[in-house]
């Protein structure tokens, strides 16, 4: 009897070509998503960022110069001077605004240029230049700016979970990407990670029986999970029967445009969601999180951040890091930008799947002219309210 044997096959040399979805990934000026985002306020800063000495600011791909009048007014400039393009960064912030160290043109915190020294009378015709701007206020401690079309612009929301305060409570603002499992800046696009919210299948394995215990104990029981669209987004109901009887009910929500609306994986205390993540595109491949959440001792949200063997991340051996990943180690191994055309999504994954095609329904409604979900231009409206939390039952 003659056996034949067959050729390998499925081998990484039969690989096809790589791709990414650039729909849902790029963030940069006149991109489906780079426009879509446009359409919101981000955070690009805390409060103490605004200040007499200029600071550089990358946002959605674009260059900016952060600085505060001494007025105390923010401004969000365009780097290169209307003049002769000398970067901002090297201005002197001054009452009305900030002066170009080249030929001393000043701008106020909206671009207006209200002085041109080298020029007679102070320069005839400054009122016909406009150093390019952004709209930015100031609010949890954070200082949000408005990048998208002018006509377009929404109220800047309020948001209940930090709007209904308990005794002995106050907001606190922290730029230390709180949830990225890793530095201030992350190395990869945004959408790895903001993918990551309604994925709640991954604590009970990567944060537990993985790496070890990374919060607490209960966060290893495989939960059972549904998904749902909400008014903002889409939300992950994880259910989880503990050994004493008890069921422990965690919520956790996406919000457009890029909130991390997740309660502490700690259960530090039960109820409504504390703190509120704003994963910030940097670019196509970093991002940061900016948080604000209630507390009660100034540095509580730093304290938060995870500890392995009682190290911070940055304090890790590679060693350790190998033993031990997180999110970070998750995410930004992924790739700079994810090969999803490589991906073989499951049954655990709906709650991305749901969050794609939300991103794509509303990439569609701006294309065709309106206006996304969770934006308001009504200045008296309500505090957005979202369910998130945990929940002991």
């Amino acid at each position: 009897m003659t056996t034949t044997t067959l050729p390998d096959a499925g081998t990484a040399y039969e690989r096809k070509p790589a791709t990414y979805n650039a729909t849902l990934t790029q963030v940069g000026r006149g991109t489906p998503m780079g426009e879509l985002l446009r359409r919101y306020w981000h955070p690009i800063g805390v409060s103490a960022d605004a200040s007499e000495v200029p600071r550089k600011v990358r946002a959605l791909g674009e260059d900016l110069i952060l600085f505060r009048d001494r007025q105390g007014r923010p401004g969000l400039l365009y780097p290169h001077c209307a003049h002769r393009g000398t970067s901002l960064y090297y201005g002197r912030v001054e009452d009305g605004g900030i002066r170009c160290c080249y030929h001393g043109w000043l701008f106020d915190v909206q671009g207006h240029c209200t002085d041109q020294p080298c020029e007679p009378q102070g320069g005839l015709s400054r009122d016909r230049i406009r150093q390019p701007w952004y709209p930015v206020e100031e609010r949890y401690g954070l200082i949000f700016a408005y990048m998208g079309p002018p006509d377009r612009k929404p109220v800047l929301p309020r948001y209940a979970a930090l709007e209904n305060l308990a005794q002995g409570e106050f907001i606190e603002a922290n730029d230390q990407s709180i949830g990225g499992g890793g530095p201030q800046v992350i190395p990869c696009n945004w959408l790895q990670h903001f993918e990551n919210v309604v994925d709640p299948f991954h604590v009970a394995i990567l944060h537990s029986s993985f790496s070890g215990t990374q919060f607490v104990p209960q966060m290893g029981v495989m939960p059972e999970v549904t998904f749902d669209y909400t008014d903002a987004g889409v939300s992950a109901t994880a259910v989880r029967r503990l050994d004493d009887g008890k069921t422990l009910r965690r919520v956790g929500e996406a919000a457009l445009p890029t909130l991390r609306v997740i309660p502490s994986p700690r259960l530090a205390h039960y109820g409504t969601v504390e703190s509120l993540g704003w994963v910030l595109p940097i670019d196509d491949t970093s991002f940061r999180i900016y948080t604000a959440g209630r507390v009660r001792r100034a540095g509580d949200i730093a304290r938060s951040r995870s500890r392995m063997n009682g190290k911070l991340w940055e304090e890790l051996t590679e060693e350790e890091h190998q033993r031990m990943p997180g999110d970070y180690e998750a995410q930004v191994s992924q790739g700079p930008i994810a090969w999803h055309s490589e991906e073989n999504l499951a049954t655990s994954d709906r709650g991305l799947v749901l969050l794609r095609r939300m991103f794509k329904q509303q990439l569609d409604i701006v294309a065709a002219g309106g206006d996304p979900i969770g934006v308001s231009f009504d200045p008296d409206a309500p505090p957005i309210v979202f369910a998130a939390g945990n929940f002991l039952e």
